[in-house]
């Protein structure tokens, strides 16, 4: 049985560099072709141009950074290092390559995208939707974890609360046609679980590897799969959170704290 549609925005976090540390918002604008602006708006890119994250470089793990999106600007700094240097993301881009060369010890290029930024998904690019009940879930299985933990290694945009766990999965079909809901005053559609990497089973902080991380999170993930869950869409339990597509209509609208989620009102 579908739950009552209750469900409201509990957090926005934006990612504003590709695998790097995220920001908290009480509000995100939607930009074309319908992404949260400023999500992973910047990657950092090897000479190959393949990008430098987490999957291939555990040395992301311990970078630090905080973003000030109002005056566009990072400050970086190396896990448990007490020196921090800042910088404009646009107009201080050499000195931004350099300080990343010297922490890689690598050639690496900060690469921005100001229209699409570059999410993992490119078909469904919309923000990534989880539950407060399933992140919380998730760290129950795996002693050790807390919420805190469990929000950083999964890395959605949107939280939402006032549901039970994997309430979520409600937001894509069986069939694989789009799932239409609202947020606020914004339409949205969800199209499938989202297929996990490597990166959650690694401490965001450290990057020390949880053992038995991936095993124990399929294991109770295919034994705790709600009623509402759609099955034959996952053909593997490693999967968590809903990705998502917003209509290019939506550009200009925001979602905020407190806006409720309700479906099929496109």
């Amino acid at each position: 049985m579908v739950q009552e549609l209750v469900a409201k925005v509990a957090k926005i976090i934006i990612y504003p560099i590709k695998s790097l540390d995220g920001i908290a918002c009480d509000r995100a604008a939607i930009i074309s072709p319908g992404t949260l602006a400023f999500d992973r708006r910047w990657a950092i890119l090897d000479e190959k141009g393949k990008y430098v994250n987490g999957k291939r470089n555990p040395k992301v793990h311990q970078l630090r950074c905080q973003f000030d999106l109002a005056t566009e600007t990072v400050t970086f700094s190396d896990q448990g290092e007490t020196t921090s240097l800042s910088f404009h993301l646009t107009t201080e881009i050499d000195a931004i390559n350099r300080w990343l060369s010297d922490y890689f010890q690598k050639p690496v290029f900060l690469q921005e995208k100001a229209e699409g930024g570059f999410p993992d998904d490119t078909d469904a690019y919309g923000p990534t939707i989880i539950s407060t009940a399933t992140l919380e879930t998730v760290a129950s299985w795996l002693p050790g974890l807390t919420l805190e933990n469990a929000r950083s290694r999964f890395r959605a945009n949107i939280e939402i609360n006032n549901v039970p766990p994997f309430w979520e999965d409600q937001l894509f079909s069986e069939t694989g046609d789009p799932i239409n809901f609202t947020i606020g005053s914004v339409k949205i559609q969800g199209i499938n679980p989202c297929q996990r990497c490597v990166v959650p089973t690694r401490d965001p902080n450290t990057g020390e590897t949880y053992s038995k991380f991936q095993r124990t999170f399929t294991t109770q993930r295919q034994n705790t799969l709600p009623a509402w869950t759609h099955s034959n869409r996952f053909n593997h339990y490693y999967r968590l959170s809903v990705n998502t597509r917003i209509l290019l209509s939506e550009t200009g609208k925001v979602i905020n704290i407190n806006d409720k989620l309700s479906r099929g009102l496109i």
